[in-house]
This record gives C-alpha cells, sequence and structure tokens, in this order.
C-alpha cells in the first residue's frame, strides 16, 4: 500500500507540473503576443529563435533591438508615462540598473545553471555568455606575427591601426579599460593606458559587430574589445578574421528579466522558458553565440575559455554596472 501511495503521490505531483506548464501555455496563447527588448543581434539569434517560439505556440514575437543603455533608458521613460511596452528585456547591464528602479519582475525559469548565470535574488537569468577580445584581420596580418599579449599592442607598428567603440559599455573601450585596470591594477593600469593612448586608437560610435566589419573590409588591422565568437562566425562565412588571445578576455554574461507588471506576462514567461530550454540553448549555439546551459556546448569548442584555450576574467554584471562609470571616466581621461 504504501508503495502505491508513494507512486500516486509522485504521479500526482508529476500531473501538477505538467499542468501548471500547460495553464502557462495557455494563458500565453490567450495574450497572443509577446514583446523582447534584446541587445542580441536580430539575423544571428533573435529572428530564428522567435520564429522557433512562434512556429512552436503560435505567439506573436515583436522584438526591438538596441544596447543596453538605450533598453534601460527607453523602459525606464515608458514606465514613467504608464506605457511599458516590453515584457522581456536582455542586456549585459540592463537587468541591474532597472531592478535598481523596481521595474523588473522577481521570476526566473526553473532552470539548473551555474551560480554566474543567475542572480541570488531571482531577478535575472543569463541567457549567454559573452568573452571580449581583440579580433584582426588575417590577411593584413600574416599568422605568426600578431599580437599575443596585451603589452604587445603597444607596439609602434599598430599605430592607428587599432579601432574601437566608443559608446560606454563592456564592448568598448571604456570596457577595455576596465580590463586594463582589473588585471594591472590602477597605478599600472594607467601607466599602460598612457602609453596606449599614444597609439591612436580610432573610435566608432557604433556596435562591437559593426566595429569588427570595419576589421573584416580591412579598414583596420585589428579591433578591440569585441565578441570573440563573432570572428568565427564570420571566418566560417569566408571573412580574413580571428581573434587574439591576449589575455585575459573578459568574460561577462547576458541578464534576461521579466519586466514588472508587463502587458504580456505569461507570454514573456513562456518566451523566457523557450529561450533557456535545450531547444533555445541549441538554437543558441547553432547562432554561433556561448550558450549558458551545461547539456549544450557552443558550435566553437576553441571559444570556451579553459586551461587547453585561454584566460578569462568573469565580471559580475553588477560589478560591471558598478565599475562602468569609473571606466568611462578613465577612458575620457586618456582618449577624449
Amino acid at each position: 500500500m504504501r508503495i502505491i501511495a508513494a507512486a500516486f503521490t509522485i504521479a500526482t505531483l508529476a500531473s501538477s507540473a505538467m499542468a501548471a506548464d500547460q495553464a502557462l501555455i495557455d494563458a500565453a496563447k490567450k495574450e497572443g503576443e509577446v514583446t523582447w527588448y534584446t541587445t542580441s543581434i536580430v539575423d544571428q539569434f533573435v529572428r530564428p529563435a522567435a520564429q522557433a517560439f512562434e512556429k512552436k505556440y503560435g505567439i506573436k514575437v515583436n522584438y526591438v533591438r538596441s544596447n543596453a543603455v538605450e533598453i534601460e533608458l527607453r523602459v525606464s521613460n515608458e514606465a514613467k508615462a504608464g506605457r511599458v511596452q516590453a515584457d522581456l528585456v536582455d542586456g549585459t547591464t540592463t537587468s541591474i540598473t532597472l531592478k535598481k528602479l523596481n521595474l523588473v519582475e522577481k521570476w526566473t525559469p526553473d532552470v539548473n545553471l551555474p551560480d554566474r548565470y543567475k542572480d541570488p535574488e531571482g531577478y535575472w537569468m543569463a541567457s549567454q555568455e559573452y568573452v571580449l577580445l581583440p579580433g584582426y584581420n588575417t590577411d593584413l596580418i600574416p599568422k605568426g606575427q600578431e599580437p599575443k599579449t596585451l603589452n604587445d599592442l603597444l607596439d609602434p607598428k599598430w599605430k592607428g591601426k587599432m579601432v574601437w567603440n566608443t559608446t560606454p559599455s563592456s564592448s568598448a573601450g571604456q570596457g577595455f579599460v576596465g580590463l586594463v585596470l582589473m588585471e594591472m591594477g590602477e597605478e599600472k593600469g594607467r601607466a599602460y593606458l598612457q602609453q596606449l593612448a599614444k597609439q591612436d586608437v580610432v573610435g566608432m560610435k557604433a556596435a562591437a559587430r559593426q566595429v569588427l566589419d570595419q576589421v573584416v573590409a580591412g579598414e583596420y588591422a585589428i579591433a578591440l574589445q569585441i565578441f570573440h565568437n563573432h570572428t568565427t562566425i564570420s571566418q566560417a562565412r569566408g571573412a580574413p578574421v580571428y581573434f587574439l588571445k591576449t589575455e585575459p578576455g573578459m568574460g561577462v554574461v547576458l541578464p534576461m528579466s521579466l519586466i514588472k507588471n508587463p502587458l504580456h506576462p505569461n507570454a514573456g514567461k513562456l518566451l523566457f522558458e523557450f529561450i533557456l530550454s535545450e531547444e533555445g540553448q541549441k538554437l543558441m549555439a547553432d547562432s554561433g553565440e556561448l550558450p549558458v546551459l551545461p547539456s549544450v556546448p557552443p558550435k566553437v569548442a576553441a571559444l570556451r575559455p579553459g586551461p587547453d584555450t585561454f584566460r578569462a576574467t568573469y565580471l559580475p554584471p553588477e560589478k560591471l554596472a558598478e565599475n562602468l562609470a569609473h571606466w568611462t571616466n578613465v577612458y575620457n581621461e586618456y582618449f577624449r
């Protein structure tokens, strides 16, 4: 009798869990649509994920692509006007900023991820990770002659041949400044930056992907502080580009959060769950990005930091948001 009772209890719990999942699906379908503010590249991951979600659930996905700072400002302004349009948001600092403004919900999918991929208070969970390193044009820099350390970037032969994004973020000159200060310390780091300033690094107010495109086109030899996996994505399409292992790389994650009191709360939760499901994470890997689900490996194994590849320093989103203002001030001091 005890065995039967236990089996009945387990079956009841499993049935309840399945019912809850179906209840969420049914509620999301009634809402009919979901709006996602994202920093991910549309053609790479956003559109394929949206199409797969729409095909699976029949729920329309509206997406707006922008950078983290612009998403934070947009959501904040919409909240002040009482007309928040987003249901789900992501960005390297977005969730942290909006959490402080009490604009994100305390809810995440029931997914078992390593600690660095989730907020201990439950306001965000990472959908992917990034590693920021320089990228270079393999036609302009012959094999064996590429910079191998941060100090190699100070060689006068690279003067005027390097480029970076100038919009304050981890994937910009400000992020590179932060990496140097974290690795070398304030005093030695500033001495290094003073020397780097003599290299006349070209600034572009553009996304890191667009900065790398300039290197692919041969306009510059090296792009600093870009998403290293973008080089392998382009290389697979025949572009003469790869990433430099000028250790350490800066490892950051992409937190994702539900907006507080959204128009489509259930559809937002369902899309959040889908992106962190094995199906969603496989789409992430197929797009060339770095998934966070341990069971889904990246498309290119060499992209994952480790003892056999390269060293990376991981920066929690809270630390990134906390330090970005200081890094920006230091950047302005040396590079403006």
